[in-house]
C-alpha cells in the first residue's frame, strides 16, 4: 500500500480502513497490517560484536494452529518458534540461543512438537540453550524447556503444573432447557466417546483417564530424565501444581533464578561467547526502540484486528477441545 506522510485524524479502525482502499496520498511504501508471509529478518538489540545470541520468544498458548484475521494471517506458536530454529541453524556466528518464555501451556501434541524440534536443534547446530522463564511457564510451556542446557526462573515465575487435562464442552443441561434433541447413528458403542451432547459413561470415564494418565507418564518420564528429582521432590511434582520460582528451585525444577540479562550472560558463557556478543531477535517488521520486552513483536506481527469489541473473557472461546500441557488460569485469549 503506497502513500506519503500525512496526518490522519482519529478514526475508527474500519474508517481507517476505508480511507487507506480509496487511494491514500502519494508513493511510500507502507505495510499497515504485517502479514504471515512476511520474511523474518534479524534485528540487533545490543552489543556489537561478531558472535550472536539469538533470544526466540514463546508467547501465548502453544498450538499448531495458525489464525486468520480480518485483514492478515497469524501463524501458530509451533511455526514460530520452529521457522526461527530454522533461520538460526543456517547462521554460523549464532552461538547461543535464548527461549523466553511466557505461556500456560498448550495442546499436548504441540508442546510435544516443539519439545522435538527444540531438543533437535541443540543436537544439530551444538548450539547451548537456555530457557528464560517469565511471568508464567506452566504445564507445556515447562515441557518444551527441558531440552534447554540450563531453565532460569524469573523472581516472579510461576512454573510447574505438569501434567493433563482433557476438554470438551458438555452441553447436555442447555438441550434439555431449549427442548432440542441430538440424535447419532454409530457403528460402535465408544464411537461418540466424549460427546458434548450426552453424560459420559462410566466406562469411558475410565478409558479417558486411562489416555489422561498416559500422557501424564510421558510428562513426568521427560521430567525425570532432563532434571533427576528425587524421590520425594518428583512425588510433589506429580500433583501437577504450580509453584513459585523458589520453590520450583528446591524442586529441581529450575537451575537458577534471575533477570532475562541473567539468561543471556549465562548464554554466553554456555556458548563462550564474549560479554559483546550481539544480542539479535528475528522479527516480521522493524520497530522504533526495540528491546526484548516488546511483547506486539513476540509472534506473527502484532495479532490479528479486532473492529468489534464483544467484551467477552479473554480465555472464552481460545482453547480447542482435546488434551492439553495447559495451566488453565493461566490461559489468555491469544
Amino acid at each position: 500500500m503506497a502513500f506519503a506522510h500525512c496526518r490522519v485524524p482519529a478514526l475508527s479502525a474500519a474508517a481507517l480502513l476505508l480511507a487507506l482502499a480509496h487511494g491514500g496520498c502519494g508513493t511510500a511504501n507502507f505495510n499497515l497490517f504485517p502479514d504471515a508471509a512476511d520474511p523474518l529478518t534479524e534485528h540487533t538489540l545490543e552489543g556489537t560484536g561478531h558472535e550472536k545470541v539469538l533470544v526466540i520468544p514463546v508467547q501465548g498458548n502453544i498450538s499448531d494452529s495458525s489464525k486468520r484475521g480480518f485483514v492478515r494471517s497469524r501463524p501458530s506458536l509451533v511455526q514460530e518458534v520452529v521457522s526461527r530454529l530454522k533461520k538460526a541453524e543456517k547462521d554460523k556466528r549464532i552461538g547461543a540461543v535464548v527461549l523466553q518464555v511466557d505461556s500456560p501451556g498448550g495442546t499436548v501434541t504441540a508442546s510435544d512438537v516443539l519439545y522435538h524440534e527444540i531438543a533437535s536443534f541443540r543436537e544439530r547446530a551444538k548450539v547451548p540453550v537456555v530457557a528464560a522463564l517469565m511471568k508464567t511457564a506452566t504445564s507445556g510451556a515447562y515441557y518444551i524447556s527441558l531440552p534447554a542446557d540450563y531453565i532460569m526462573a524469573h523472581p516472579t515465575t510461576v512454573t510447574g503444573s505438569t501434567g493433563v487435562i482433557f476438554l470438551r464442552p458438555k452441553v447436555t443441561g442447555l438441550i434439555s432447557k431449549i427442548g432440542v434433541e441430538v440424535i447419532v447413528s454409530k457403528s460402535g458403542k465408544l464411537k461418540d466417546m466424549g460427546s458434548p451432547f450426552r453424560p459420559d459413561t462410566a466406562e469411558e470415564r475410565e478409558i479417558l483417564q486411562g489416555m489422561i494418565d498416559e500422557f501424564a507418564r510421558r510428562f513426568i518420564g521427560l521430567v525425570t530424565t532432563h532434571r533427576n528429582p528425587g524421590e520425594a521432590a518428583l512425588a510433589t511434582i506429580s500433583t501437577a501444581r504450580v509453584f513459585l520460582a523458589e520453590e520450583a528451585r528446591e524442586l529441581g525444577l529450575v537451575d537458577g533464578i534471575g533477570y532475562l540479562d541473567d539468561a543471556l550472560a549465562r548464554a554466553r558463557q554456555l556458548g563462550g561467547l564474549g560479554e559483546d556478543a550481539r544480542v539479535v531477535v528475528y522479527r516480521r517488521r522493524s520497530y522504533p526502540d526495540d528491546t526484548l520486552y516488546n511483547t506486539a513483536a513476540a509472534q506473527g506481527g502484532s495479532g490479528e484486528l479486532h473492529l468489534v469489541d464483544f467484551g467477552l473473557p479473554p480465555s472464552v472461546g481460545s482453547v480447542e477441545a482435546g488434551f492439553h500441557y495447559l495451566w488453565l488460569p493461566g490461559v489468555t485469549g491469544e
